[in-house]
């Protein structure tokens, strides 16, 4: 049974979240359903999972909060940069060096740096060492850098151990 059937949650998910998006409950899609419920969990067993260990829970609070208010700062930051001058601008590619090695924990991290306005996660390095981001406006590049590793970086290395 478990060969067929490797993860019967997951079956049951893919199978009604089929029916929800399709929105038609007839034989021949009842039958995708099933198909899809039979054939996802077989091709996700064999995929590589890598499993996110989670430590510090009570970091994530502060790091909410501290994430809000920099989305707020930079919201107002972005908005003067880009009703200003153009010319004003100094966009960039930076290369941020990772010591986060879970995938799960760069993932948090790229979605941080995206969800702030003026940055957005580009690339990550096929060795998984480095995160390429682009910054609308960087005076100093190695400042940025720094600021992204001990705002965001540091807590979710606790997050993530």
């Amino acid at each position: 049974m478990k060969r067929m059937f490797p993860s019967i949650p997951q079956s049951i998910t893919v199978f009604l979240f089929w029916l929800l998006m399709a929105e038609d409950y007839s034989a021949s899609n009842m039958l995708m359903a099933l198909l899809l419920a039979w054939l996802m969990p077989q091709i996700a067993t064999r995929l590589e999972r890598e499993f996110a260990q989670l430590g510090k829970l009570r970091i994530l609070p502060k790091l909410g909060a501290m994430l809000v208010w920099d989305i707020i700062k930079a919201n107002v930051t972005v908005a003067l940069q880009v009703l200003g001058p153009e010319s004003r601008l100094k966009s960039d590619f930076l290369w941020v060096p990772l010591d986060l090695t879970n995938i799960h924990a760069i993932s948090a991290l790229a979605a941080v740096i995206t969800l702030t306005p003026g940055t957005v996660t580009a690339q990550l390095s096929s060795d998984r060492r480095y995160l390429l981001i682009h910054c609308l406006n960087v005076d100093d590049p190695e400042a940025m850098i720094a600021d992204i590793k001990r705002r965001y970086e540091a807590p979710l290395r606790e997050v993530f151990p």
